[in-house]
């Protein structure tokens, strides 16, 4: 049993960038999710506690989640998907949510704070191996060769 587990690790800790691409992945579609929320019901938000003076802000922050996170769970111009994204939640971990207490229900400072913090990771490191940029990469470098 514990030689099969030692396999299976070994064999995984080969694998890590299809864990560091399925954490993409999620967190792109759930940014993806969170921006067309947004733009399916601003006044949702309004309801909220947020003022009708911010509904266009309101809108181009969902315009910005739901084309980062398109961005980001494909793998394509990842940084630039992290990097439009990154103001947003560190203005939503330091200012929005300052009212909120650690480890409260529903919107919580440190679930904003995660998601910012694998915003900079993706915007500095990149996508990583499994993503579109690195196909057409690939492609683009066996066509050329091939020439």
């Amino acid at each position: 049993m514990d030689n099969k587990l030692s396999k299976i690790t070994a064999s995984m800790n080969d694998k890590t960038n299809i864990g560091y691409a399925l954490i993409r992945v999620f967190l792109g579609i759930a940014l993806s999710v969170r921006g067309w929320l947004i733009l399916s019901n601003p006044d949702l938000i309004i309801r909220m506690g947020v003022g009708r003076e911010y509904y266009m802000w309101i809108s181009l922050i969902g315009m910005i989640h739901l084309l980062g996170g398109i961005l980001l769970c494909l793998g394509f111009f990842t940084r630039l998907g992290a990097l439009i994204q990154i103001p947003i939640l560190f203005s939503a971990s330091f200012f929005v949510l300052e009212h909120t207490k650690l480890m409260m229900g529903g919107q919580s400072v440190e679930l904003a704070i995660l998601v910012l913090v694998l915003l900079c990771i993706y915007f500095v490191f990149g996508s990583g191996t499994l993503s579109i940029r690195n196909y057409f990469a690939k492609n683009k470098h066996h066509i050329s060769n091939k020439a």
